[in-house]
């Protein structure tokens, strides 16, 4: 379980196959100054809101195995080499909680539709890939954008808009965003059991 709250970056290192694992699953390779030890090897580590675990560690990268279920969701289809990734390492019990509870576990991607700044915070507009999930959309309802954690402000037919303050801009990947892109979406986990529950 993870909190959306930003305070790490890695960038991509290589993307490679590996006969090891199955068919079309990928091991990435993602260099950082966050802190790993060797009995962190098997732990969850949410990287671009996604829940990956942790199968090596170097002298200054880290290695992460992705299932072919991953990539299918996740925009890591496109990952490149010198991608700049959000790191957020797993919760300890009684850790504060500034955003919300974030599983890793991504529901769909988005495309930026627009990107407007007013007064130095971005108002993102954005697309969801899957639109059947559109209805879990709610206005001021939590959502996690690359693992970032941020509030929905405005619901509308077919897209829906964040709005991303200078501090978050500065401490996350979102500030090199542009229109067209995709991103990695994890909708309010409340809002679907919430939903789930009351169909």
């Amino acid at each position: 379980m993870f909190n959306g709250v930003i305070y790490n970056k890695g960038i991509v290192k290589s993307i490679r196959r590996s006969p090891r694992y199955i068919s079309g699953s990928l091991v990435i390779e993602i260099e950082s100054d966050i802190k790993f030890k060797k009995s962190d090897i098997g732990e969850s580590v949410c990287c671009d809101g996604v829940c990956l675990t942790l199968i090596r560690i170097k002298k200054k990268s880290f290695l992460f195995y992705l299932s072919k279920e991953t990539i299918r969701r996740s925009n890591f289809k496109y990952a490149i080499i010198g991608k700049h990734i959000n790191i957020e390492k797993s919760l300890l019990n009684g850790q504060k909680i500034s955003g919300h509870y974030v599983q890793g576990h991504v529901d769909s991607t988005a495309k930026i539709k627009k990107i407007t700044i007013v007064d130095k915070t971005w108002i993102i507009k954005l697309e969801l890939d899957n639109k059947r999930l559109n209805k879990y959309l709610i206005e001021k309802a939590s959502i996690s954008i690359n693992g970032v954690s941020l509030t929905i402000s405005k619901v509308a037919k077919g897209f829906f808009e964040i709005n991303v303050i200078p501090h978050t801009l500065k401490l996350t990947n979102l500030k090199n965003l542009s229109s067209k892109d995709i991103v990695n979406v994890e909708l309010d986990i409340f809002a679907k059991y919430i939903i789930k529950l009351s169909n």
